[in-house]
């Protein structure tokens, strides 16, 4: 064994000492919860290798906060209401990010948001939060709206022009128009993904990011305990050791797979900031004819875009105020990140469940159609190129208002957050309020929690945003009728809900339960969280994933796949649930790893409108 190896696994050896010595003197939690059958990493590790029905099944078993236990000790597990309006609201001073998520996701994509705390946090929010306003989205509309356009000719492309069904993966597709969305309206960043024949490096390891980071969640726990109890130095040097080829097991190939990917995205950024802001700097010496020269039909506009407004405020801002560039860089990585994985994963997800759901398929083309056909009327003098594209017409505020698109979007959102679950670690010894009382140790009901010092806490969004207490019996179900105010009529003009029911006379509240709500930012729900560490990119997400679902939906048919192959398999999508939601083929037709999401397309026919 060589000199660097022995010194790898002294630090190793130091480091899981100081920790687990730490563990053995932290405080009990008095909670009930599922028995540790794991003694040495407990229970918690399940929520991401158990899949979905283990997540929900905690908390319908339990209540609303259940004790877990981990590498970390004794962890509490919360989907109830008024807890989470403490940690995330009231009390979210006390209830900050744990080491292992700012430590792990500053080691992936540097100082940005999900990486910080405390002061430099409020500072990078202060600065970035109106980057996000909705006066930015309408101007950012037009660059989404060319995006979707040319992802929906695409598609449109590689079908049978006789009206035939063609299987296709959309997930590479939607993951494509994703990554250009990023990069050109939020980076502003020249991007080409989607008229590109194939990825390239760069490309390719972002949309791997998800998938990779799901495989070594197990592993999260370790980046802390090195990062906070050794030198930089040596904790690149044992990085170095537990990544180098000599260990050859299919973990440390997938731990050094990360790293390329990190190293790409890392590269990647530097390059396109450096880019940026000498653009910016040529900008300003010349005139304005020449800072915005002619552009082709599917390019957008210079200058518009968030990076630019993020550069400008930042020069604008006092010494004291303004980001280095290491935490600029930062936020590029981070919106990179949540920007196209996130948005593919929902959108990839939207399409599936219309694809599964013919019926609200056919609404919601009709809505767009509908929606459509009076814009045009309103308008007057339309180019050639937004004859041949009528959605181009759709206004910021038509488009986010349409009820059943709304309804479909927020549906899936609901049922399938991007991120499941988020850490929190406690800052100071304090009592936790429920909503509902859950059981303590013993058995017996309690209304309160005591949380020690030091302690962690896992938000369960997925729990949250399926409370049957809150959300109904049919919580576990797709209904995107549920948000709509008004159910709408069918062809005989008589009020009807999406399933056929009779319209009730009045609808409370969506997500509102006897005056009790999660404090979510977005319509009651917990998937962009809330307080100050709500998801700052949330109306962008909305608004990119309205738009491309609207031109897809308007010129495209979506089904589930139907063709045996040659062992008489037909494809099934799964949804497995590790740290997200990753689709794959069930065996045997598939090999239930490889991420994909193959549906049956062809073009849209009349009857396609019909509901």
């Amino acid at each position: 064994m060589s000199l660097s190896q022995v010194c790898g696994i002294g630090i190793l050896s130091i480091t899981l000492y100081k920790t687990f010595g730490r563990l053995l003197r932290k405080p009990k939690i008095d909670l009930d919860g599922p028995k540790n059958d794991r003694w040495l990493t407990g229970t918690m590790p399940k929520l991401f290798q158990e899949g979905l029905d283990y997540c929900i099944g905690l908390a319908e078993d339990y209540g609303g906060a259940v004790k877990l236990d981990s590498v970390y000790g004794e962890v509490v597990y919360i989907s109830d209401p008024l807890a989470l309006y403490h940690v995330v609201v009231k009390d979210q001073h006390i209830f900050e990010p744990a080491d292992v998520f700012i430590t792990s996701n500053k080691a992936m994509f540097g100082e940005g948001l999900i990486a910080t705390v405390g002061d430099q946090h409020r500072r990078q929010r202060k600065l970035l939060n109106p980057v996000f306003s909705t006066s930015n989205m309408r101007e950012l509309l037009p660059t989404v709206q060319l995006l979707a356009q040319k992802l929906t000719s695409i598609l449109v492309a590689k079908v049978p022009d006789d009206g035939s069904c063609k299987e296709i993966d959309i997930l590479p597709w939607l993951s494509r128009s994703a990554l250009d969305g990023v990069c050109q309206a939020i980076l502003g960043h020249p991007s080409n993904t989607l008229g590109s024949v194939e990825n390239d490096e760069y490309t390719e390891a972002l949309r791997m990011v998800s998938p990779m980071v799901s495989k070594l969640m197990h592993l999260r726990p370790l980046v802390p305990m090195v990062m906070l109890n050794f030198p930089l130095y040596w904790a690149r040097k044992l990085v170095n050791w537990i990544t180098a080829p000599w260990i050859p097991t299919n973990t440390m190939k997938d731990v050094r797979e990360m790293r390329r990917i990190v190293d790409l995205m890392d590269s990647g950024s530097k390059k396109a900031f450096a880019e940026k802001k000498a653009a910016l700097e040529t900008s300003a010496t010349l005139s304005p004819a020449d800072a915005n020269p002619e552009v082709g039909d599917l390019e957008p506009s210079r200058g518009k875009d968030m990076m630019n407004i993020m550069l400008k405020a930042n020069s604008a801002s006092s010494s004291s105020e303004q980001l280095t560039d290491a935490e600029l860089l930062g936020q590029m990585n981070v919106m990179v990140f949540a920007g196209l994985d996130s948005t593919t994963s929902a959108l990839s997800h939207c399409v599936y469940l219309l694809a599964e759901n013919p019926l609200a398929q056919a609404r919601l083309r009709s809505e767009i159609r509908d929606a459509i056909g009076c814009m045009s009327l309103a308008q007057d003098g339309s180019s050639s190129f937004e004859q041949e594209n009528p959605l181009l017409n759709l206004s910021y505020d038509a488009l986010m208002n349409l009820p059943f698109l709304d309804g479909v979007v927020k549906e899936t959102l609901r049922l399938y957050p991007s991120f499941p679950h988020m850490p929190r670690q406690v800052g100071k010894s304090t009592t936790l309020p429920v909503q509902f009382p859950v059981r303590s140790s013993s058995g017996a009901e309690v209304s309160a929690i005591v949380v020690p010092e030091k302690s962690f806490i896992v938000i369960s969004i997925l729990a949250a945003n399926r409370n049957r207490t809150i959300w109904g019996d049919d919580a576990h179900e797709w209904k995107p009728e549920r948000w709509l105010s008004s159910p709408g009529r069918n062809a005989t003009g008589t009020d009807v809900l999406f399933d056929g029911a009779d319209m009730l006379p009045s609808k409370p509240p969506v997500g509102v339960k006897d005056g009790v709500r999660y404090p979510g930012v977005y319509s009651n729900i917990m998937t962009f969280l809330g307080g100050s560490r709500a998801c700052i990119g949330f109306k962008f997400a909305e608004m990119e994933m309205k738009e491309i679902l609207a031109a897809l939906m308007l010129r495209l048919h979506f089904g589930l796949p139907t063709d045996s192959d040659a062992n008489g398999y037909t494809k099934e999508i799964q949804w497995k649930l590790e740290a997200f939601f990753t689709p794959v083929v069930k065996t045997p037709a598939g090999d239930g790893v490889t991420p994909q999401v193959p549906l049956n397309v062809r073009l849209v026919r009349e009857e396609d409108f019909i509901w």
